[in-house]
């Protein structure tokens, strides 16, 4: 009976500790320029970062719910990116201090990860493996990149957004950023009655550092050439198939463009992305 009861205990311990494993818990980490990064670190095995795109946060979007997918393989780290959530928000802004963010997180997860990204988050991840060693593979999904004429360009998004951010206008900035990404009248009215609009218009003000990130590559001209050629590292660009032409040809093109990537398609996704349907593909990536 004492044997049992050893064992009892003992099969108990570690079933707290697997659980302890799966159960996230916040810290935050210190970027270069003292700026503090909020995040969780949920699951065990190989650590994967995963960047949001616009308006999400830890609190806001899909990359909780993947994360507690991936869980079940891998070690996941969600952040608030700098001016969202509970993380820090230091000026003047540059994409080269939310590349030190994600070195900050590589250090904490021990020095390597694996990464991904998308929408607006794809295109960050792609800097920080441009310029980060740590990097080990890199997923991105939808890359907002218009290369052609199939679209118009979003330049002038862009000034009308910033003007509403600096005017304090934060509803009207969302609505705009909603219009360009070409979300329906109807469903940005329906948005203003849920309560997630009070989260997406506390988050308005970082909308103009997704400008800074993307709008380069939204001119309808073609990727330039070398601009991501040292990011050697073996990398996944994945869009939806019933995404909207342009994008999926800016993500054919991103593809082509970098030295070691392969190009698959989620077949009925779009860029609402479904965590569930998206995980399968990245677990079969990260696991090489």
């Amino acid at each position: 009976m004492q044997k049992t009861a050893a064992l009892e205990t003992s099969e108990g311990r570690a079933s707290e500790a697997a659980q302890a494993a799966l159960s996230p818990f916040v810290k935050k980490v210190l970027s270069k320029d003292g700026t503090a990064i909020a995040f969780d670190r949920i699951g065990n095995g190989p650590p994967v970062i995963l960047v949001d795109g616009a308006l999400c946060y830890r609190g806001m979007g899909q990359s909780g719910q993947l994360a507690e997918i991936l869980a079940q393989h891998f070690t996941v780290f969600t952040y608030d990116r700098r001016g969202r959530g509970v993380s820090g928000d230091t000026a003047p802004y540059a994409v080269e201090r939310e590349v030190e963010d994600i070195a900050a997180l590589l250090s904490e997860a021990g020095g390597a990860a694996f990464v991904w990204g998308m929408s607006s988050g794809a295109v960050l991840a792609l800097e920080a493996a441009n310029r980060l060693s740590d990097i080990k593979r890199l997923a991105l999904y939808e890359a907002p990149f218009i290369v052609d004429d199939s679209r118009s360009t979003t330049e002038g998004d862009w000034v009308r957004i910033g003007e509403a951010v600096a005017a304090d206008r934060r509803s009207d900035a969302v609505k705009l950023f909603l219009k360009s990404v070409g979300a329906p009248a109807f469903f940005i009215a329906l948005m203003r009655l849920m309560p997630m609009w009070s989260k997406l218009k506390a988050v308005a003000h970082t909308l103009p550092y997704d400008g800074a990130i993307v709008r380069d590559n939204q001119s309808g001209k073609a990727l330039p050439a070398n601009r991501w050629a040292s990011v050697a590292v073996p990398t996944l660009v994945m869009d939806g198939g019933k995404s909207p032409a342009w994008m999926r040809r800016a993500n054919q093109s991103l593809a082509a463009s970098l030295p070691n990537a392969q190009y698959r398609t989620l077949e009925g996704q779009t860029h609402m992305l479904k965590p569930k349907a998206h995980a399968p593909m990245l677990v079969e990536f990260f696991k090489g």
